[in-house]
Order: C-alpha cells, then sequence, then structure tokens
C-alpha cells in the first residue's frame, strides 16, 4: 500500500538505496584486496578469481527467484532476510581461513545480495506513488553509481591499514541499521497467492550458466580438456532441456516468445560479449597495479578513480548523442573506444607516464558508462508491456553472468599465461588485449540489429 508519511516514505528509499549501495560495493571492494587476501590465505594471487566469480554467479542465478518470494511472503520479510544472509555471508568471509571457505561464504553472500536490488525496487513501486516513482528510482540510482566510485580506494586503504578481513565487516553496521529500518518504516502489505515459479527453469538456467563459467576455469591437470569438454556438454544439455522445457510449460521462467523480438536476442548477445571485457578491466587493473608495478593497495584504488568518476560525469551525455546520431552509429563508434581503452591497457609498463594512463582511465570510464545506458536502452526498446518484466529479468541474469565471465576468461588467462615460459613476462600485456578484441567484436553484433527500431 502507498506511504502516507513523507518520513517513512524518505525512511523507504534510504534502506532501499543502502541495500543497492552494499550490493555495488561488494562487487567492485574485493578487487584491490585481491593480493592482501592471497597472502593471507597462502594462494597465488592470480588464482584468485573465484572470489568474484562466486559471488556474481550466485546472484545471478538467483536474481529471478526475488520478485515471486516477495510477493509469496511478502517483501518486508524477504527484504529483511535478505539484508540478514548478506550480513552473514559477510561475516563468514571476514572469519574465511582458506580459499574454499571465502568462496563458500561468498555464495552465501550472493544469495542475500541477490535479492537486494530486485526486491527494494519491488518495495518502492508498491509503496510510492507512481508521480514520485521515476523520482525515487533516481535517488536509489545514485547509490549504485556511489559504490565503484569508493569500492576501489576502500578495499585498498582497509586492506592496506586494517587488514582484508575488514572490506566485508564494514557490511555489519550498516547491515544491522538496515534491517532495523526495515522492520520499523517498510509498510506491511497484504500477502496473495502468486502463480506458481518455475523452480525447474531456474535450475537448468542456473546449471547452465555455472557449468559454462567452470568449463572455462578448469585448472591446468592432465585431463583439463577432458573435464572443460564435459563442462560445456552439460551447458548445452541444460540449454536444450530448458528449450523443451519452456515449450510444454505454461509459465515458463522466461517465454521462448521473448526471443522473437530480434533486437531483445542481438541485445542479449551483444550486451553479453561486450560485457566480457569492460567487466574484466576492474579486475585486471588492481592486479597490474599492485603485482606488475608494485602500488600499494591504497595507491591502486585511488588510480582507478578516474575511471569511476568520468563515467558518473558522462551519463547526460548519452541521450543527446544518441538523438544526434542514432542507436547504430553510436554503438558501432562507442564500441570501438570501449574496446580500444581496454587494448590500450596493454602498454602500461613501470615507465608509462601517469598522465596518460588517467587519460586512457578516463576514456574507458566515459565510454564505458555510455555503452552500458545505450545497450540497456536498445535491448529492451521493442519488448511489449507484456514482456517487459520477464524480459528485464533475463537481461539481468545475462549482465551478471557476463560479469563473472569476464573474471573468469582473464583470471584464467592469468594463470595459464603464467604457467607459460615464454609468456610469463607478458601475462598481463595478453590478456588485456584478448578482452579487449573480445569487446570489440561486440560491434559486429549490434550491426545486426533492427535499424527500424534506432529511430
Amino acid at each position: 500500500m502507498p506511504l502516507t508519511s513523507s518520513r517513512s516514505q524518505k525512511a523507504l528509499l534510504w534502506i532501499v538505496a543502502s541495500g543497492f549501495f552494499m550490493q555495488t560495493l561488494d562487487t567492485t571492494i574485493v578487487n584491490t584486496a585481491l593480493p592482501s587476501m592471497a597472502a593471507s590465505l597462502g594462494e597465488p594471487v592470480l588464482a584468485m578469481h573465484p572470489v568474484v566469480v562466486s559471488y556474481t554467479l550466485t546472484m545471478a542465478s538467483l536474481t529471478p527467484a526475488s520478485g515471486w518470494l516477495a510477493d509469496r511472503f511478502g517483501t518486508r520479510r524477504v527484504y529483511f532476510l535478505a539484508i540478514l544472509i548478506f550480513v552473514l555471508g559477510s561475516l563468514l568471509c571476514a572469519n574465511a581461513h582458506s580459499l574454499p571457505q571465502l568462496l563458500l561464504a561468498r555464495v552465501v553472500q550472493g544469495v542475500g545480495g541477490s535479492m537486494l536490488l530486485p526486491i527494494g525496487r519491488l518495495a518502492v513501486l508498491r509503496s510510492v506513488p507512481g508521480a514520485q516513482y521515476i523520482s525515487a528510482l533516481a535517488f536509489i540510482s545514485i547509490a549504485g553509481q556511489l559504490g565503484p566510485v569508493v569500492g576501489p580506494v576502500t578495499g585498498g586503504w582497509l586492506s592496506q591499514t586494517i587488514g582484508w578481513h575488514w572490506i566485508f565487516l564494514i557490511n555489519v553496521p550498516v547491515g544491522v541499521i538496515g534491517m532495523f529500518a526495515v522492520h520499523h518504516f517498510l509498510p506491511a502489505e497484504e500477502i496473495t497467492s502468486p502463480p506458481r515459479f518455475d523452480l525447474l527453469g531456474c535450475a537448468l538456467l542456473s546449471t547452465c550458466m555455472v557449468t559454462f563459467s567452470l568449463a572455462l576455469d578448469v585448472p591446468m591437470t592432465e585431463y583439463r580438456e577432458w573435464w572443460s569438454a564435459g563442462l560445456l556438454g552439460v551447458s548445452v544439455l541444460t540449454v536444450w532441456l530448458y528449450v523443451l522445457h519452456a515449450r510444454r510449460d505454461e509459465q515458463p521462467l522466461f517465454r521462448l516468445g521473448l526471443f522473437n523480438e530480434p533486437n531483445f536476442s542481438v541485445g542479449l548477445i551483444g550486451n553479453l560479449v561486450c560485457r566480457i571485457g569492460s567487466s574484466a578491466v576492474p579486475f585486471l587493473l588492481p592486479l597490474l597495479l599492485q603485482v606488475k608495478l608494485g602500488f600499494s593497495p591504497l595507491h591502486a584504488g585511488l588510480v582507478l578513480l578516474p575511471a569511476a568518476i568520468s563515467g558518473t560525469i558522462a551519463k547526460p551525455w548519452i541521450a543527446p548523442l544518441v538523438r544526434r546520431f542514432g542507436y547504430e552509429n553510436f554503438l558501432l563508434v562507442n564500441t570501438i573506444l570501449v574496446g580500444g581503452s581496454i587494448v590500450s591497457f596493454a602498454l602500461i609498463t613501470p615507465t608509462w607516464p601517469i598522465w596518460i594512463g588517467i587519460l586512457q582511465l578516463a576514456v574507458f570510464g566515459v565510454s564505458n558508462s555510455m555503452q552500458f545506458a545505450a545497450m540497456n536502452s536498445v535491448t529492451l526498446k521493442g519488448l511489449n508491456s507484456k514482456d517487459a518484466g520477464s524480459g528485464n529479468s533475463l537481461f539481468s541474469m545475462v549482465q551478471m553472468l557476463a560479469l563473472g565471465l569476464g573474471v573468469t576468461i582473464a583470471g584464467s588467462m592469468l594463470s595459464g599465461l603464467d604457467g607459460v615460459a615464454w609468456a610469463r613476462e607478458w601475462t598481463f600485456t595478453l590478456t588485456f588485449v584478448c578482452v579487449g578484441v573480445v569487446t570489440l567484436l561486440s560491434a559486429l553484433v549490434f550491426r545486426r540489429m533492427d535499424a527500424q527500431y534506432f529511430n
């Protein structure tokens, strides 16, 4: 029911914004702390990418269930539980004494994180009057923009001064305050019986994402090719089983009819390919700066600020540029800028001028920010109102999958190249070139979009 109290409405927005901030902060704060974690846990620093991947894949797998859970058990209950699970996962992360323990804790954290934004957005939709909804979402989005800005610096400062465990412990007081606020300010609602949730469909797609990611990250062993082929086979099989299931089920997780809209299908593929490269950058750069160039964690976090700040500044430019040049031309040129800036990071060496590095980061931040906004818009633009919610949910899954795949591919390349004598000196250089080229290839995908939707 709508909030009648202005005070309660403001409290709700702050609650949801804080939850979104915790979620986005946690996807970036870990990156600058990975070398410190590796040293503490006795693991190779170039093999720490599963710490990021386990969190993002968990969120991607469980995000579609969040809306149904809120309908079935109530928004207030489920949002309270989401924060609680996220806080418990953070405590487990902070107390992990081995990499397997940390990975399990990150999965728990991801379970809570998967529900923070979708259910928070749903709570705002149901409680804020329609005339104020756009302003409310704009306020919440600011919190999402702050996470990537302060994440690398905060992660570097905490891991350098008082220990990496505190990048997780800082979630605890925020979470406790959030749970208190949810209990006192989030309005009660009448719980209805929602339509049946497609548990089988969700399980099949989740299995597909996890096995595909693992197929790219099999350790270098005697049977590596067989394991990779087997996992890839399972991934393909689960997709095929989902198609059969969706054809027969009256209420599948995602209707196959979604893919009849050509721009949606092409947009999903383009987003996936493009985001693989851009998602690898926040993981690769802190490692390059600390492992290769000898920067401290705090210094590495500060160096990354130009990308985050320039990306935030560039957001108002997107709409005027698209109106002037059209989606087709804008995406072609901007994708080349994103991919080219990623490839340019391969040139960074200990003697590389700092001002050129800052310029590279600023170009990447601006082009990447505008790329995300343009890709999101053009992918969902052609969906009708009936499919908009389902399409947006699938789109969110693909975004999180791309984030996990970007880190997986980059991490696997670093580990693999580090084991090859001739390539060891060029590990980061070759990895940046490869992920940058992957992003450049997405320009070819976007060229296949239907031009009638560009105007």
